[in-house]
Formats: structure tokens, sequence, C-alpha cells
């Protein structure tokens, strides 16, 4: 029996976004770790004392947003074509 050149291609190892998502996808990641890093603190040891500094601004305000535009950023990165070209 004679063997066969058989052509078998190996799969190619591509990433599935580049590297201006990947950016997007860590600016949004940044931004949702500020927030929650902002978010934390602002409690009492004792039980029995009442901290009103836990609704202050950048609690209640600031640190939701940064959140939520961090998630945006998300959407966008992952919507991203890079490959579109503008004329």
């Amino acid at each position: 029996m004679s063997k066969k050149n058989k052509n078998i291609q190996k799969p190619s190892k591509e990433f599935i976004f580049q590297k201006r998502n990947y950016t997007f996808l860590f600016i949004g990641l940044g931004f949702i770790a500020l927030g929650f890093i902002l978010m934390s603190g602002g409690g009492s040891d004792d039980p029995n004392v009442f901290n009103p500094d836990i609704y202050n601004f950048r609690r209640i305000r600031l640190a939701p947003t940064l959140v939520l535009i961090g998630l945006g950023i998300q959407v966008y990165a992952i919507l991203l074509n890079p490959n579109k070209r503008n004329k």
C-alpha cells in the first residue's frame, strides 16, 4: 500500500479579541475595582454605635457610578470591532 500525504492543518491559535479590545477590558476592570474599593469601609466595630459615615457621597453616589461606568466600558470593549476602518 502506498502512503498518502495527508495535509493536516493544525488549527491556528488566534485570540478572540485584539489589543484594543483588551485595553478597554482592562480599563473597565480598573473602574469596577476602583468603585468597589471606594465602596468599602465605613462600618463600626461596636454594633451598638451607629456610624453615619456609611451614607456619605463617596459610598452612595460615586462608587456605584464608577462600577456602572466600568460595566459600560466592558460592554463597549466586547462589541468593539477594531478591524472596521472609517473612511
